[in-house]
């Protein structure tokens, strides 16, 4: 398969601050007690060459997360991206390698082979999420606050690398009405009221219906965006008919592979997928190391 890169454009990854904070929370995790293996075995001096190489197709992302946990692990490694997060890869494609301390190498690894794989497994599913939209829709796919605690910035990065849109950041960047929501408030219509009432005048409100009865109340109380939780198809398509262009239209519940094109088909403005973060499997990336360091390649 030839490399290609994602359909849009590269995705921003979240500021160095915040990967460093993240990475200093996994290495703790990993190396608090030291590396005894690593300590025992490899000479202190000896240095070496690392690469990453990818052992199945798929959609590279974290490469610059790599690189924040080997500089993390000792300043002195050299670090080199061979290939652009939300670019496709087949296997035995080297991704990145790091030069240097061959202790140092090591004792990093398994963090950053932890984080790239992960990583590159939720780029490479949401890669296959978008390519099942139909040429010429506007659909978008996007995920949703279902993601590892901690890691939410980095997955959600993830998505946009393979092309897939982000929900809400958090709880206090949307209004997003749900169904206890709507048990706490009274009514459809009392908790868009409320909302309307307290919300600030540049937030959107999306509320979540289950049944076509709720979604003539949301209508009618003027929402912004509505949520069409685990309709058939056929539902769906009465719904997007009775919206007719009222509301942004969002599909969730039971989303796969296979019912994308019909969704996007049936009228669905966005459909998220909680299984674009909860459920990747995580890519298959392995660590060659080569000991001594080989001289790098002259520049003629």
């Amino acid at each position: 398969m030839v490399d290609s890169p994602s359909t849009r454009l590269r995705p921003t990854p979240p500021t160095p601050a915040l990967v460093q904070e993240i990475v200093a929370r996994a290495l703790i995790e990993d190396l608090a007690g030291g590396d005894l293996t690593t300590d025992a075995t490899v000479p202190f001096e000896l240095t070496g060459l690392g690469v990453a190489i990818s052992k199945s197709s798929l959609l590279a992302c974290g490469s610059t997360v790599a690189q924040a946990v080997f500089a993390a692990v000792d300043p002195e490694l050299e670090f080199e991206t061979l290939v652009a997060d939300g670019t496709w890869v087949s296997s035995d494609r080297p991704l990145w390698e790091v030069r240097g301390s061959a202790r140092s190498i090591l004792m990093a690894e398994r963090t950053a082979l932890n984080f790239v794989q992960h990583l590159s497994g939720i780029a490479t599913l949401a890669h296959r999420y978008m390519r099942e939209i139909p040429v010429g829709s506007s659909t978008r796919i996007v995920d949703t606050r279902k993601t590892t605690p901690g890691l939410r910035s980095l997955e959600r990065y993830a998505v946009r690398a393979g092309g897939a849109y982000n929900h809400r950041d958090d709880v206090g960047s949307a209004v997003l009405i749900k169904d206890n929501h709507i048990v706490a408030s009274g009514s459809v219509v009392a908790a868009i009221m409320r909302a309307r009432t307290r919300a600030p005048h540049t937030s959107k409100i999306e509320i979540e219906v289950a049944n076509l009865e709720q979604l003539d109340q949301a209508l009618a109380a003027k929402v912004d965006v509505i949520m069409l939780d685990n309709f058939d198809l056929a539902q769906i398509k009465k719904a997007v008919a009775i919206v007719a262009g009222r509301a942004l239209v969002e599909v969730s519940g039971n989303v796969t592979l296979e019912r994308v094109a019909d969704l996007a088909r049936a009228g669905a403005d966005v459909i998220s997928v909680g299984a674009l973060t909860h459920s990747a499997p995580a890519a298959d990336v392995s660590l060659n190391i080569r000991v001594p360091l080989p001289e790098k390649p002259s520049v003629a």
